[in-house]
């Protein structure tokens, strides 16, 4: 009888996991998302575009960094959508794409502080 019941559980498991788990593709896409967290730079780069919007210059500047290097990143970060820019002249300045941005930094800020 218990060998009967736990093959029911396992099908009423295997169920609920298959009601919660997003589509392949979305997965996929949630994985890419996660990766542009697990660089240095770019977590930087977030924490300098929490405390105001800048430019590629300034932040070089900040963080003691190639502009070149800058500008390479803020390209990944602002095709993941998490910065976006706007151009004030030949200057263009970038900025958190929105505030669950900063949720996220600080959620996960939290977490490793625990």
């Amino acid at each position: 009888m218990e060998e009967n019941s736990y093959i029911y559980l396992k099908a009423e498991t295997i169920e609920k996991v298959n009601e919660k788990m997003p589509p392949e593709e979305e997965i996929q896409d949630l994985g890419e998302f996660f990766k542009v967290f697990g660089d240095v730079t770019r977590l930087k780069i977030l924490y300098v575009l929490l405390c105001s919007e800048m430019c590629v210059y300034d932040i070089a500047t900040l963080l003691g960094m190639s502009q070149s290097a800058i500008s390479h990143q803020l390209r990944v970060l602002k095709q993941m959508d998490l910065v976006k820019n706007r151009r004030e002249g030949k200057t263009i300045f970038y900025a958190l794409a929105d505030s669950h941005i900063v949720t996220i930094l600080n959620q996960g800020l939290d977490h490793i502080e625990e």
